[in-house]
């Protein structure tokens, strides 16, 4: 999965995209069975929102990779019944440091106050949010996101990702 996500992100195989997406949508049907306010997306309309990428490095990349996937995860949702929308609400307002290397502390610091609810999209198109990012490494940039779409009125219950790395621990370190 590593060697997918890196090539589609930072080597430009954006042909990986649909099967990423196909990744993603059983990931979010599943945690959404799963989920005890699965009815609030099988009953209504929900909100796909991307995690934003710095500007910057979308133009290093050349293209933004997770909100690439949330348009495909977004067709392939409602491909199976469920009334999905595109809601790219999320901005970055300021730059933050590569994650890479930072501890789980490090990195909220880092995020903190990062992202903000573009002006022209204030009111959530659906009351319900499903976050979607590549990766989860500790949380923190989900939770930053989580919080800012929280102060719009929109629920937040569910956040999907592509992978995730493993939590290391000082046991497993040894």
């Amino acid at each position: 999965m590593r060697t997918a996500i890196v090539a589609y992100k930072e080597r430009g195989a954006v042909a990986l995209a649909g099967v990423l997406a196909d990744a993603v949508v059983s990931a979010a049907v599943a945690a959404v069975v799963a989920d005890a306010h699965a009815a609030a997306y099988v009953g209504g309309r929900f909100a796909v929102v991307p995690v934003p990428s710095g500007g910057r490095r979308v133009r290093t990349r050349g293209h933004d990779p997770v909100g690439r996937l949330a348009v495909m995860v977004t067709r392939r949702l409602r491909g199976l019944g469920l009334d999905a929308v595109l809601w790219p609400a999320l901005r970055q307002v300021r730059g933050v440091a590569d994650q890479a290397g930072l501890s789980s502390a490090e990195r909220v610091a880092n995020l903190a106050g990062s992202l903000q609810v573009r002006h022209a999209v204030k009111v959530p198109p659906a009351p319900v949010v499903l976050l979607l990012d590549d990766i989860v490494t500790t949380g923190a940039t989900l939770a930053e996101a989580a919080e800012v779409l929280r102060a719009t009125g929109a629920a937040v219950p569910l956040a999907v990702t592509v992978a995730a790395t493993r939590r290391r621990s000082a046991k497993t370190l040894r």
